[in-house]
């Protein structure tokens, strides 16, 4: 469960966590729909720009990509296009978490975020 304390959702998001290398290199690609209350959340080894670098090649729509520095507060908010090469934030980041398109408002810069990690099967 994902929740922007800085500010109230209008509704629940959950993610799924990706650590495992695999994991983060495979994301979205090949989805042809997220609903607006699903998420990824892409955990880098280390916060960096270039490690929390994410592309959209085969990938086939629109994301709000949020960066999150290891204090979990938002560094940068894009909306990342199908098959783009590759989108870097502007400042380090530790996580990263791409949503449906219309959930890009629902983050800004500066924003303090939550979250509560569940071990499912």
């Amino acid at each position: 469960m994902i929740r922007n304390l800085s500010r109230p959702q209008h509704a629940p998001l959950v993610a799924r966590y990706c650590a495992g290398f695999l994991c983060r290199l495979r994301g979205l690609i090949g989805r042809s729909e997220l609903k607006p209350e699903q998420g990824l959340l892409l955990v880098c080894p280390r916060q960096s720009r270039l490690d929390a670098a994410v592309h959209m090649l085969g990938v086939r729509i629109r994301l709000a990509v949020v960066w999150l520095n290891s204090a979990l507060e938002v560094v940068d908010v894009r909306l990342a296009l199908p098959w783009r090469w590759m989108y870097v934030p502007r400042q380090a980041a530790r996580y990263v978490l791409e949503l449906n398109a219309q959930r890009l408002s629902d983050f800004s810069i500066g924003d303090q975020v939550g979250m509560d990690v569940y071990e499912g099967d």
